[in-house]
Formats: structure tokens, sequence, C-alpha cells
């Protein structure tokens, strides 16, 4: 699946859409011929006359399929070949490899300002397929590579798939085998349709020295893509054992009705075999038996409909996969799959989180941002859905004149693209009062003057659970329901607690024992804290009850000589 390239990158591979982003791409890339990477291409030429760059096989299946291109909008470049890219950002250079897919496909390797960038397009990498790459990309056996590659685009069809699975080699074996094994069949269907299987066709049409029937009619693109690498072995003789066979739709109802056919005429059965990797790697649920059954790798295995199936793949496994992060080493990896893939690989896991990214980091070059300022930064998803994503992020946080949204703390600035904190929002009443440094409530215990009589632990005493009754309502109040708060709803709260008190524990304007109004009062609230309420459109509270029942008998209050024993708010 085709994926949009970083906006400072001037080039794109395999996406042809209307985006702005795909628009600007001054050189244009395509690493094979098939469908899903090659579709819109003819809507974007006719509006642009910038430069394609493929395979000359690649051009001539693109040019069969959409014939109103212009052959004359591509540049040839073939695997093992180099060209250098004049660019107004500057020039670059680009390598193709093979990329072990299906005839044409290459993987690209651009080399730049903007840092080192492979592309493996679709492929199956296997040692023989990576080696071919550069010797300075490649690591030996627990050393890194000379010159790791800063970003790979890589193929992860398979990242979730945890089966090995069988080298093209073996499958094909595997399909001469199963052949070998039925030498009564009349006709064998090989259901090799697809671009990428001309190999299967022509290994069975050498060894058994028969050709392929193919039907024009049925088979067009078929035929055009064998007439183009294997002409040979085509042959337009409806009567020759080995037929191409379709794969979609509607196969195993196909195949079905071959075999029945073949029993009601009390004939042999036709021998039908499809050699792909889907089968094998499809996750829809079955019982153990199939389970066990499709993963059977080293020989060809029949289905309940008749097909005898072959593991061959034209993706890399996901073994194979790590073990090609390992050799290259790079230091962050995109999937070209949907739902980043990528993510599944364990090398991804390990290697590609906290990134350090330093101001000469070529990240910079490659998301489009002039980064002038010593930066130094933690990206810990550069691997998820990189473009456009990491692209924007890091836009956030910087400006396009590289200088940093968040105030310097001295020395070089330091950018945090990490994702923001999930944690709710303060309370404004109730416990953000006990968060906050320099808050006088229950933040540390109050000593109180009392009479001589009077022990002090028990005014203390009655405080503290005053307030914890308090606390349990004030909770109510949190950040969620911050508009609907309105002084008169903390005061009836606060006068309904005061209130469960006796009368003798409310206190009276001329109370004139001693005076405690700092307690509890929002005259003591901090700078920080009142500046809090007040951003929040939140009212100061008002003084809470700092002292309630001083005794629990009458008698408390008639020694004072009708002096209320309670305080001023």
């Amino acid at each position: 699946m085709p994926v949009e390239m970083p906006r400072g990158l001037p080039f794109s591979v395999d996406t042809w859409t209307p985006s702005s982003s795909s628009r600007r791409k001054r050189h244009r890339f395509l690493t094979h011929a098939h469908r899903d990477h090659s579709a819109g291409i003819a809507a974007v030429a006719a509006r642009s006359s910038r430069p394609i760059y493929s395979t000359r096989l690649t051009k001539a299946l693109v040019l069969h399929h959409f014939p109103q291109l212009d052959g004359s909008l591509f540049v040839e470049i073939e695997a093992g070949q180099s060209l250098v890219v004049d660019d107004p950002d500057g020039p670059f250079a680009v390598t193709a490899f093979d990329a072990n897919h299906c005839p044409g496909a290459v993987m690209f390797l651009f080399e730049g300002a903007f840092g080192n960038i492979l592309h493996t397009g679709d492929c199956r990498l296997t040692p023989e397929c990576l080696l071919n790459l550069p010797n300075k990309y490649i690591g030996g056996k627990g050393k890194e590579p000379k010159c790791p590659l800063d970003l790979v685009y890589l193929d992860c069809t398979f990242g979730k798939y945890c089966q090995s699975m069988p080298s093209n080699h073996s499958a094909i074996r595997q399909v001469i085998n199963c052949i070998w094994k039925h030498p009564d069949a009349p006709v064998v269907y090989l259901t090799c349709d697809l671009l990428g299987q001309e190999e299967i066709l022509a290994e069975v049409s050498r060894t058994f020295g028969s050709k392929i029937y193919v039907d024009k009619a049925a088979h067009p693109e078929s035929l055009r893509s064998l007439a183009l690498t294997f002409p040979e072995i085509l042959s337009e003789d409806p009567s020759s054992r080995f037929h191409l066979f379709d794969a979609f739709p509607r196969l195993f109802e196909r195949a079905k009705a071959k075999l029945e056919e073949a029993r009601i005429s009390l004939q042999p059965e036709p021998l039908i075999i499809r050699p792909s990797s889907q089968w094998y790697a499809c996750e829809e649920e079955y019982s153990q038996a199939e389970i066990k059954l499709r993963q059977r790798f080293n020989e060809a295995v029949r289905d309940e409909f008749g097909v005898w199936h072959v593991c061959y793949s034209m993706h890399s496994s996901r073994d194979e996969l790590e073990w090609a992060l390992q050799t290259l080493a790079p230091k962050r990896v995109v999937s070209t799959t949907p739902n980043c893939w990528a993510m599944e690989l364990d090398y991804v896991k390990r290697n590609c989180f906290g990134t350090k990214v330093a101001s000469e980091d070529p990240i910079w070059n490659l998301l489009g941002i002039n980064a002038k300022i010593p930066i130094n930064i933690d990206v810990p998803s550069e691997c998820m859905k990189f473009p456009p994503s990491l692209s924007e992020q890091a836009h956030s946080f910087v400006d396009c004149e590289g200088k940093s949204s968040k105030p310097s703390t001295g020395g070089s600035e330091v950018l945090d693209l990490s994702r923001p904190s999930k944690r709710p929002s303060l309370t404004l009443f109730g416990r953000a009062r006990i968060g906050f440094e320099g808050s006088i409530h229950l933040q540390e215990e109050k000593k109180i003057a009392s009479r001589n009589d009077e022990p002090s632990h028990i005014i203390s005493t009655t405080i503290h659970r005053t307030q914890s009754e308090l606390s349990c309502r004030e909770d109510r109040y949190t950040s969620e329901h911050c508009e609907e708060l309105n002084e008169e709803k903390v005061e009836e709260d606060i006068a309904e607690v005061v209130q469960t008190k006796s009368p003798e524990a409310r206190e009276p304007d001329n109370c004139k024992f001693g005076s405690f109004s700092s307690l509890g009062s929002s005259n003591n609230f901090n700078q920080c804290l009142r500046k809090l309420y007040r951003s929040k459109n939140v009212p100061v509270p008002r003084p809470l009850p700092s002292l309630v029942k001083l005794n629990a008998t009458r008698r408390a209050i008639g020694s004072f000589k009708g002096k209320p024993a309670c305080v001023r708010l």
C-alpha cells in the first residue's frame, strides 16, 4: 500500500493521488507494475509532465495497462543502475536494486541532503537480495553498518504473521513434486495468473517439456506479461496438459465444479494447484485440525474443495523482515502496508523509540523543517504513521524558522514531542488545595491557641473532622464541571455542613474570643492558587469554617458568662 513521502522530499514513490503533498513532488518513482501501486498514474500524468522513473519492463507493463500514457515521461533505470537527479533543492542520487517480487520490480535507494532512504516497494528480502546493497549500509554479526540508513520504507505485509515461509525455490519444487505424484491427471490447472508467478509456469514448462495454454480472452494481462518475460512457454493449443487457471473469483466453486464434472464422466480428476501465501496467512477462525493443515510448508496440501495449496510468497516473512532490519540497522522504519504493521516487529519496538534527534539530523530536512538552532529532542513514535503525522507533530512544536515554541531553560533549547499527558485536570475544589505547595488547608497541622481549661488537641481534632466532611462535599466540584460552578452553590454546601452542627457551634458575628480568620480564609491562598481559580473563571472560595463545637456540652458555653465559645470567620 503506497504511502505519501514527507514534504521535505522532492520525490514520491508509488503515489498518484491528487493531494497537495503529492502534487508538490518534482520526481516520481514507480517500483513495479502491480495495479495497487500504479493506480491513478494516468490521471496524474495527464496533469503533469514530470518524469516517472521505472525499469523498462515496468514501463512496458504499465503502458499496456494505461495506453493513454505518454511513454516519453518515463526515465528508465534498471536494477544495479544509479542516476544523479538534478533538483532545485540540490542533486540527489538514486540506485535501483532487485526487489525479488515480480518481473521488473525494484527497490530504490535515495542519497542526498535529506539523508539515506531505502524504499523497498513490495519485496521478498532474501539474503541474496539484500546483500546487493552497498557494503556501507550492511552490518556484520554484532556490528552496525558504517553508514546506517536514516529511514526505510518497508513492505510489512506479513509483519503480523509469525510462521516462517519456504523460499520461492522450495515452493516451486513442491509444485513440481505435486505434479509428479499425480501422473494420471489429464489436465493440470495452475492458478498463476498474478504478475510475479511467471517463474512457476516457466519451471513447470521446462521440467515436463510442455507449453502452457493461456486463453487470450480470459487472461489478456497474463498473456501480455508472459509474452514480455517467458514467450517461449506460451501455447494457443487448449489440448495442452497445463492450463492457466483463474484464482479469482470463486476459485473453490469452480474447482469443485471441475472435479464433479470429471466424476460424472468417469474420467480421472484434474489437478488444481494454487501457489499462494494467502491461504496460509488468512486470519479467519479455523479448527485446530485446519490450523495444523495450514502450517505444513514442506509439501502441497489439499483442502476440502480438492485444491492443492503450496505456500509461495512474493512478500517477506516476519523472520526475513527481522533479519533484514538487524542487518541494515536503520534509524527509523515506516510500514508501506496498512495499520503500521512495522510496529509488530521486534527490531522496531527495541530500536525505533525514544531516539534522540539532534539539530544536524537529516530528519529535519526530510520533514521540511529548517532547524537553525541547537535541538535535542525525543521522538517516541517516528515509526507510527510517520508521513504525515510525525511531520505535523514536529511542525506543531517548531515553526518555519526552527524556533522552539517552549521557553528556553538555558543552554540549548529542548523540544518535547512526547504525546500529551492523559491525566485529568486539577480539581478546583477539595483535593486541589492539598496538591499546591503553600496552601494552608490540610498540608500541615495548625496549632490553635485555646483557653487554659480547654486542651488544644480537642480543638485540633474538631477542626480536622469538620474539614474532612467539607472535603467530601467539595470533591463533587471537579474541573469537568467548572462552567457549572457558581459562588452561591459553594456557599449552600458549606452552610449545609455548618447547619448539621448544634446551634452552639455556629459562629455569631459578635464573637470576641480570639481571631482565627486566617485559617481557611481565601486571603491565605498563595498567588499561584488565586491565578488558577481566576483562569478557570471560578470565584475564589469564601472562607471555610475554621472552628466548630469546642465542647460537647452546653456547660462549656455557660462558663464563659455568656461569651460564645467560637471564633469569628
